[in-house]
């Protein structure tokens, strides 16, 4: 192997690596959003876990961040807006970047 086919291996080595980890980054969020809105709902416990895996399995419905405040916004009744669930899915995001980190 010549260098560049060593450096076009690495390149996509590290492409295939930072995909993964946005994509769990993204899953962690989308449970901590879920936590989050099931405590607005008053579900604590094994309920709120099963809540939050339901909005992890929202977001496999399109592309993008969309499907899961549709979900979220229409579970919670009117007790946040979509507005705040998208700054919810913001604020929580470097969140789950940090938690993955940790643990790795």
């Amino acid at each position: 192997m010549t260098t560049f086919d060593d450096r076009e291996t690495a390149f996509e080595a590290k492409f295939a690596h930072d995909s993964e980890m946005q994509f769990r980054a993204e899953a962690r969020r989308n449970k901590l959003v879920g936590l989050w809105a099931a405590g607005l709902m008053g579900k604590t416990g094994e309920a709120a876990d099963a809540y939050a895996l339901d909005v992890v399995s929202a977001d496999f419905e399109e592309a993008g961040d969309e499907d899961v405040v549709r979900k979220v916004v229409a579970d919670l009744a009117g007790k946040a807006s979509a507005d705040e669930v998208r700054a919810k899915l913001k604020e929580l995001l470097p969140v789950a970047k940090a938690q993955l980190l940790a643990e790795l």
